[in-house]
């Protein structure tokens, strides 16, 4: 490639999605006579359509290095899904309207597998109309549910930083006593896959040791089986910690939870905490706490595992590498061994991850539904290995703030 390289956040951030953006405009600025500059876009294909771009040329290797210990998305996000090129051709007519005043030769998009789909529908658009374009998508997700990747940049912070919370929760709950037994309630992430509720069993390091319970989205709430094993724990240690997937839902696919939808059908989550504790109480009468760690689990860097970190790193790297070699697809890591934990990136196409969502196999699922299997745990382990500590000052993280000027609109403003 001869021209600019365009780099933008997608969905969710990460603790370490910013490692991700820091191997990308590190591996660029080594190739000055393939890539003339290194373009970000604030918020996502957003900021695109809106030609809200940055120059990265100002950052230095010291800004890059604290950036990529620094959580949230610098560039800014967004959860704009583009519509069918043959619905509103005008967004892509804009889209690449705003590609060809810049300069940009490769799009690389860092985000989920929803940002797949939006990949795939500019790689496809950018062929059908022979717009010089390789995109690569930089995959990251704390959910853990991309396909044909053997993990996601993003969830080894967040199983590190929830098992942590468990293990430490749990000596608190182990050191008090009531007459009726205790209870503790804390809800994870994971719409309808399991892996950071599953990634809490990390914290068991001994017999009656947290989280007794892990309730999964994989396996329908059977509220009976449920609350006699919340009684039998409670009977044999006087409390309990259960782990809560936010997409918990019955047999009939209802959830445990209140929920709400937006205009375009959107459904946000929220209260499957709440609900398991409000039912422990009533039908147990056990005192409970409950808690959500909704944010928290996702922008906790000061805790980021340090395999999590390296792989986020790596990912953005690759995807540079494969748009110099003009080769569009997914990033995926590629699991090599176990002990020692051996992996490599790779390259998938589009069609394979796009939109599509991984769920907890059953070989990772205990049998009676309320925990995880030794395999799982052997799988998650090597993930939340190591600590990548970010630089401390009067006792606080001291996390990089962005701040570049956009650069000049070549195109008038855009109305959507």
């Amino acid at each position: 490639m001869n021209g600019n390289l365009l780099y933008a956040q997608s969905g969710g951030v990460t603790a370490v999605i910013n490692a991700s953006a820091a191997g990308v405009i590190t591996a660029a600025r080594r190739v000055p006579q393939q890539i003339a500059r290194v373009l970000a876009a604030r918020h996502g294909i957003m900021g695109v359509l809106q030609e809200r771009l940055v120059d990265t040329s100002a950052l230095t290797d010291a800004d890059l290095a604290c950036l990529g210990r620094t959580p949230g998305g610098a560039f800014g996000s967004c959860r704009l899904d583009l519509d069918p090129v043959e619905r509103n051709p005008a967004q892509y007519d804009r889209l690449f309207a705003v590609l060809a005043a810049h300069d940009v030769r490769a799009l690389l998009y860092n985000g989920g597998n929803g940002s797949m789909e939006t990949c795939r529908q500019i790689a496809a658009a950018a062929e059908e109309r022979r717009f010089p374009l390789t995109v690569v998508g930089v995959p990251k997700t704390v959910d853990n549910d991309i396909l044909l990747t053997d993990c996601c940049p993003g969830f080894g912070s967040a199983a590190k930083y929830l098992a942590t919370s468990v293990r430490e929760v749990g000596l608190d709950l182990a050191a008090m006593t009531t007459g009726g037994g205790r209870a503790f309630v804390l809800e994870v992430m994971g719409r309808n896959a399991g892996w950071l509720a599953a990634a809490c069993a990390l914290a068991s390091d001994g017999e009656g040791a947290a989280p007794h319970v892990i309730l999964l989205p994989e396996v329908p709430f059977d509220e009976e089986a449920f609350l006699a094993k919340v009684a039998e724990v409670v009977a044999r240690h006087g409390a309990c910690a259960v782990v809560v997937a936010e997409g918990l839902h019955d047999a009939a696919g209802e959830p445990i939870a209140m929920q709400e939808r937006s205009a375009k059908g959107y459904v946000q989550l929220g209260g499957a905490g709440e609900a398991i504790a409000e039912r422990i109480h009533r039908r147990l009468g056990c005192k409970v706490h409950f808690a959500v760690a909704d944010y928290l689990q996702r922008a906790a860097r000061h805790l980021a595992s340090a395999t999590d970190a390296t792989q986020a790193g790596a990912v953005g790297e690759a995807a540079v590498a494969a748009a110099l070699r003009g080769e569009g697809g997914m990033v995926a890591i590629e699991r090599l061994g176990d002990v020692p934990y051996r992996w490599r990136t790779r390259i998938v196409p589009f069609d394979a991850v796009a939109n599509l969502e991984r769920r907890l196999p059953p070989e990772f699922i205990r049998p009676d539904g309320f925990g995880v299997t030794s395999a799982f745990r052997s799988w998650c382990r090597p993930l939340i290995e190591g600590e990548d500590w970010p630089a401390f000052r009067d006792g606080l993280p001291e996390y990089f703030h962005l701040r570049l000027p956009l650069l000049t609109q070549r195109l008038p403003i855009w109305a959507a």
